[in-house]
């Protein structure tokens, strides 16, 4: 008796000893847009083995990607997501606003929690067969443009704001002006998916418009993939600064007991191989270095911000994308 009392004991303690072999590995999720399916899928195997060779540890890292204000709705409502990586502070502060961050999350990481940005451009058919050049193309009378839904596509909010600072700084341009001038371009716009993804099959698949607006991430991708026979991109006179804010969800990384693992993640992507990443996948880069390695990899374009012209994204979000806002006034289908 006494014999098999210490045999049991010694195998226990082998496997207790044993036990972080059996371990269940990290996981992480990352709720993200529609477009960055890409960039993350080589971002997340770039830091999974960075995470390997600093800490000996396994790191799985899912993604979860759709229109910006229909993601963030998802984790409000109970996704589980450690990081949320979006394109547009208000999808954000919704999370702040549900408790779930808190409101200062934008100081916890360099530049405003904006590691790369990017802005809005046109891909047009091959040959650009609509003349289309500038902003004020897209308001002619047979012009079909493809954008998203504003209302749930950070996609959408960026190329509509866009719409409208273009119209502000025209010659006599004014609030009225730019108004009329975003609804005479909603007025071409047949179909509004719900992401830029979806409107990028839209026109790219289903044959659908004579341009799109999208994320000059999606426009590079879409002539890489379709190639320059197919279609080409259109740069405007000017366009919009698209910050692409990222951010750990405290409560349920503090549920799931993955705060360092998130933080960590989102820290990654201001390393310079994260950075170099973001330059290939036509994200512009934090880091100036990563982006003098990629000559001529970026128009040069004057890029407005919604700050600078809005006021603020709280300002903007709540006259013209709230419930009875501006674009459900203009917007007629």
């Amino acid at each position: 008796m006494v014999l098999l009392r210490k045999i049991a004991l010694v195998l226990t303690l082998a496997l207790a000893g044993a036990a972080p072999l059996g371990a269940a590995e990290t996981v992480l999720l990352n709720a993200s847009y529609d477009v960055t399916r890409e960039f993350y899928k080589e971002f997340n195997a770039a830091f999974i083995a960075h995470w390997k060779a600093t800490t000996g540890e396994t790191l799985t890292v899912n993604q979860s990607h759709g229109g910006s204000s229909k993601q963030v709705r998802s984790v409000i409502d109970g996704l589980a997501a450690d990081v949320v990586t979006m394109n547009g502070v208000p999808d954000v502060d919704q999370l702040a606003k549900s408790s779930l961050i808190p409101a200062d999350w934008a100081k916890r990481l360099p530049n405003g929690s904006v590691p790369y940005t990017s802005t809005v451009l046109f891909v047009v058919r091959k040959g650009n067969p609509k003349g289309i050049k500038d902003w004020s193309d897209l308001v002619r009378e047979g012009v079909s443009v493809v954008i998203p839904n504003p209302k749930t596509s950070g996609n959408g909010r960026y190329s509509y704001l866009a719409a409208w600072i273009y119209a502000l700084h025209q010659p006599g341009g004014s609030e009225a002006t730019a108004r009329e001038f975003v609804k005479k371009l909603f007025g071409n716009v047949p179909v509004l998916d719900t992401g830029g993804r979806g409107a990028t099959t839209t026109f790219a698949q289903r044959g659908i418009g004579d341009v799109l607006l999208t994320f000059e991430n999606e426009a590079a991708l879409l002539v890489q993939e379709l190639g320059r026979d197919a279609v080409e991109t259109v740069v405007p006179s000017a366009s919009i600064l698209a910050e692409n804010p990222v951010v750990w969800v405290d409560k349920v990384v503090k549920r799931k007991g993955t705060e360092k693992e998130a933080k960590a993640y989102l820290e990654y992507l201001y390393s310079p191989e994260a950075q170099e990443i973001a330059v290939k996948h036509y994200f512009r880069p934090f880091d100036q270095n990563a982006l003098a390695k990629y000559p001529g990899r970026f128009p040069s374009l004057p890029l407005y911000s919604v700050p600078e012209i809005f006021g603020s994204w709280e300002k903007a979000q709540k006259a013209h994308f709230a419930d009875g806002g501006t674009f459900d006034q203009i917007y007629q289908k």
